[in-house]
């Protein structure tokens, strides 16, 4: 009885490993350049069932696009930025986009606007971009500059982001922004709170209300914090990376988190 068992547990992982192996894989576009590269971020799935995601190169201009595709692989480009002169509408969405609750889609680039110091825009499902913000837009760029990490929509309304430089000491800062574009810098990072918000983390908002994000630097040994603030922006380290280091001269807790939490 026991080799019988045996076997048919054999017997079940087997199949499904060969369950698994026959799955089939589909490119459904392969970028050229013209149509944008270099995608680093992901997609999103709109109300209307296409699927929308940026470049953060190539395209018209080569500074980026937005695009949509749909689940059979037919992709539109529909924003080419650095349309307008001086990249004032952006350059270098390095984003995922977020569908807010009007419809529309909101991001940010990197690079571009006033300044070239990145800016937030909103996006139709057919194409019709606006830029929100031009970030660097006050003395020594108090509000920030280079939002590297997406927006959430948090259950007020408003959308929340981070920029990886800027703000009063130059560490960084987390922002509100309204639907229409009016922004609020919610807190400026110090190095000691944290430094540098992490370029692939966007700020997540927990049942309890609050968001949450991490640093990639900064916090009480400099290699980084994760951190909650109000919606209102009362920031709290709630830890601060590489308290111990091992023999191998290694933090046993890892350092500098980039990826996004959940």
């Amino acid at each position: 009885m026991k080799i019988l068992r045996v076997s048919c547990i054999f017997g079940g992982f087997l199949s499904l490993v060969l369950s698994l192996s026959a799955q089939t894989f589909t490119t459904l576009h392969n970028f050229e350049g013209t149509d944008g590269y270099n995608p680093v971020r992901g997609l999103v799935q709109a109300t209307n069932g296409d699927l929308y995601g940026t470049t953060s190169l190539g395209g018209a201009n080569g500074y980026g696009t937005v695009f949509k595709i749909t689940p059979s692989g037919t992709l539109t480009t529909l924003y080419n930025f650095c349309s307008q002169s001086g990249c004032a509408d952006g350059a270098e969405p390095n984003t995922t986009l977020i569908q807010a609750s009007n419809g529309d889609l909101y991001g940010t680039t990197l690079g571009g606007g006033t300044n070239s110091d990145g800016t937030v825009f909103k996006i139709t499902l057919g194409g019709t971009l606006t830029t929100l913000y031009r970030f660097c837009l006050q003395s020594n760029c108090a509000d920030g500059y280079s939002p590297e990490a997406g927006l959430v929509q948090a259950s007020n309304g408003l959308l929340y982001g981070t920029t990886y430089y800027g703000g009063a000491h130059g560490d960084g800062t987390v922002f509100k922004i309204t639907l229409s574009g009016t922004l609020t810098t919610l807190h400026a990072f110090d190095s000691a709170d944290g430094d540098n918000p992490s370029r692939g983390a966007g700020l997540i908002q927990a049942t309890n209300g609050n968001l949450y994000g991490i640093t990639e630097y900064g916090g009480a040994f400099g290699l980084g914090t994760a951190f909650k603030i109000t919606p209102s922006g009362t920031l709290t380290t709630l830890y601060s990376f590489c308290p111990v280091v091992n023999q191998n001269g290694y933090c046993t807790d890892g350092q500098r988190p980039e990826g996004a939490l959940v």
